[in-house]
This record gives structure tokens, sequence and C-alpha cells, in this order.
């Protein structure tokens, strides 16, 4: 029987809110600009609201103004998660930065990680993929 889903290639985006804010513009450049290291990119002059993009290897990460605010909390488990090379450097970079990171109670073999929160309360996962497991 023939499928006749279609198919979904790969996850292009994520998009995270941000307050709609001049200062909120100026955080979101230096926390995923200047510390975690991403690279703006343009984004359509036609898209209303405040909008950062940021070039994540082959995918973007759009951060956008949400009048509702992040709305983010300690219970809630949804976030992106960013493949990195050295997950310790990418954590001490953030320690350095005075950013709070914290462990995950579940361990994944082969994928170790930690959670991050951005300025505006997002939560974000950072993992290392090692070879052998993945």
């Amino acid at each position: 029987m023939p499928d006749d889903r279609p198919a979904i290639l790969r996850l292009q985006h994520v998009s995270l809110p941000i307050p709609g804010t001049p200062d909120s513009v100026a955080q979101t450049r230096r926390f995923y600009g200047e510390i975690l290291g991403l690279r703006e990119k343009p984004h359509p002059p036609s898209l209303p609201g405040v909008i950062v993009w940021f070039d994540v290897g082959d995918q973007e990460l759009h951060l956008f103004s949400d009048p509702s605010g992040v709305a983010a909390n300690d219970q809630s488990r949804r976030h992106p998660c960013f493949q990195v090379e050295d997950v310790a450097a990418v954590r001490s970079r953030l320690d350095a930065a005075g950013v709070a990171t914290r462990d995950d109670d579940g361990d994944i073999p082969g994928r170790p990680r930690f959670f991050a929160v951005d300025p505006f309360g997002n939560n974000l996962e950072f993992a290392q993929f090692e070879p052998d497991h993945w």
C-alpha cells in the first residue's frame, strides 16, 4: 500500500518569544549573538513586530515579540535543543557570563547535556552527541 503522507524534510526553524522592547533586542543580540556566538541574519521587513533571526547550522532560530510574554516557568518542559561539539565548554562560557545552568533529572546515555534559561525565561538544552551512541 503506498504511503500518501507528505514528506517532512527537516525542522527548519524554532521560534521563541521575547518581550517587544528595545532592551529585549539588545539582550537577544548579546545572549544569542555574543555569548552563544550565533550569526544574526536579516529577516523579511514585511514581518510585523520585533524579530531577530539567527543561523544555527543549516537551520534558524527566530526570536519574536509576544505581547502575552514568554509565559515559561520552571515546570515547563518545552525547549529547543542545540547540538554542540563540547558541552562542557558551552556550559563554562554560559556560567562565566552569569547565565544560570542546571542538569536534568533524566540521563541520556551518550548524550551529555544541560539546560539554561535565556534572559526572557525560555528554556534551552545544550547536548553533545557522542559518536558511539548516536
